[in-house]
């Protein structure tokens, strides 16, 4: 069985990442989408609200499981089994964050992979941090996140 791994911060989750979900998840037989703990970052919603944002926005599906961890993604995908991060691009300077990234890993455990996916045009703009800053100045943000979690984001950012 092909796993997949789609690890990021999802602060919150964007059509972008919906894209590379649904595109992935045609590729592999099952596709764990992973919110990290970056210790990096400081996020707006906990762990417990974007992994309930995730599962509103991509719904049950058979071959798709949304979890968290915290720490090395490459101890997570060894108690997974899985062998294939998929990393979503929108620019140039994705790639060579990612790039580093992906090396790293592959670094720490050689049967690791990293699968890259150029983000629908429609997407490329989009980052979780300007969806935040638009919401948090009144703006709509409908087009740019799952319909359904539009209005929880714009309440918990109000607050």
């Amino acid at each position: 069985m092909r796993t997949f791994v789609y690890p990021g911060s999802f602060d919150p989750v964007t059509n972008g990442h919906l894209d590379i979900i649904n595109r992935a998840s045609k590729i592999c037989d099952k596709l764990i989408v992973l919110v990290s703990v970056n210790t990096s970052k400081i996020p707006t919603f906990s762990i417990e609200e974007r992994l309930e944002l995730l599962n509103l926005s991509v719904g049950k599906r058979d071959n798709i499981e949304i979890t968290s961890f915290s720490g090395l993604l490459v101890d997570f995908m060894r108690k997974v089994n899985a062998k294939t991060i998929i990393k979503g691009l929108r620019a140039i300077s994705d790639f060579e964050y990612e790039m580093q990234m992906a090396l790293l890993n592959h670094h720490m455990n050689s049967e690791i992979d990293t699968l890259f996916m150029m983000t629908s045009i429609e997407n490329s703009f989009l980052s979780s941090s300007a969806i935040k800053a638009v919401a948090v100045n009144g703006g709509k943000i409908n087009d740019f996140v799952p319909e359904q979690i539009a209005d929880i984001i714009i309440r918990k950012l109000k607050k």
